[in-house]
């Protein structure tokens, strides 16, 4: 008698359902995912070099507290964003008319929450690229690393999509010389590396306690709901996360957190055959990714995952 496709689907090894669903979802996918505490892991192509794009906030982020918990800075300093000169972008700061003056810590909350361009790169004036690259590399993140601002990331775009705007993001030709699709040409990492540097601050071992809290809270602020919270729909689950964003690239990092006191770091970069600037299934796929391997790593055989 022939098994029923549904049973051997539900038999499969986790790997093999998450490489599944990125097919069905229309994209390739990398993934890592850890349990925080035993260490227990499963890995999808987790030590490929991938594009972080936005998720590179959550290094800007870490880094900032370090500077505020050996004094360089305090977080209630103030920082000016004049009217004009602003990072391009459709959140916070970036999609905001006048002139505006708020604290080191409040800008960080608007980096984290809407991904404000504007203000990361308020931060990072303040911070410097070579203090973020400090913080990664003490942290053993050896495959971690950012080579530009995020509004030099965001020119790049334009300068390669040329005259013909955002609609020559259609074109294959185009999308092949994109600099910010390249991770050896713009700020990069693997799926590895994230989930080390979440299980760093949620161990506190990324900085001081205070500061390892403050992170953790501004990673609980992200309002979207879309990719990796859209896996755990759940009252007493708790996410908290970082996206990234680019043409033909939607990526999330984060840490889910059961009422049992689980907590799994999970890091899903994927990257669409299409060019369309929406495609739920693409978004929703980091959360059924992310669920396939959480859920692995709950189970019973979360000891034979350990590696794989």
């Amino acid at each position: 008698m022939t098994e029923h496709p549904a049973r051997t689907h539900a038999r499969a090894h986790p790997r093999d359902r998450i490489r599944a669903a990125f097919a069905d979802a229309g994209v390739t996918g990398w993934l890592h995912a850890a349990d925080i505490d035993s260490g227990a892991q499963i890995d999808v192509g987790a030590d490929r070099s991938v594009v972080t794009a936005s998720v590179h906030k959550l290094c800007l982020l870490v880094a900032l507290h370090q500077h505020a918990e050996t004094g360089r800075l305090n977080l209630t300093d103030q920082t000016e964003c004049p009217r004009d000169g602003r990072t391009a972008g459709p959140t916070g700061l970036s999609a905001m008319l006048d002139p505006a003056r708020l604290s080191l810590r409040d800008a960080a909350y608007l980096m984290m929450a809407v991904s404000d361009n504007t203000a990361a790169d308020l931060l990072l004036e303040r911070v410097g690229l070579d203090a973020v690259n400090d913080t990664t590399e003490r942290l053993g993140l050896t495959r971690t690393h950012a080579v530009q601002s995020f509004r030099d990331f965001l020119v790049t775009i334009r300068e390669d999509a040329g005259q013909g705007g955002p609609q020559a993001l259609a074109d294959p030709q185009v999308l092949a010389r994109m600099r910010a699709l390249d991770p050896g040409r713009t700020n990069h990492s693997t799926p590895r590396d994230m989930t080390r540097l979440l299980g760093a601050i949620w161990r506190d071992e990324a900085c001081a306690p205070e500061h390892g809290a403050a992170v953790r809270r501004l990673l609980a602020l992200q309002v979207w709901p879309h990719r990796l919270a859209s896996g755990f729909p759940f009252d007493d689950v708790h996410v908290a996360g970082k996206t990234g964003s680019a043409p033909t690239l939607r990526n999330e990092v984060g840490v889910i957190e059961y009422p049992d006191r689980g907590r799994y770091a999970v890091a899903v970069f994927t990257r669409a055959a299409s060019p369309a600037a929406t495609l739920p299934a693409a978004d929703a796929v980091i959360g059924t990714a992310a669920r396939i391997a959480v859920d692995a790593l709950r189970g019973s055989g979360a000891a034979s995952v350990h590696g794989a």
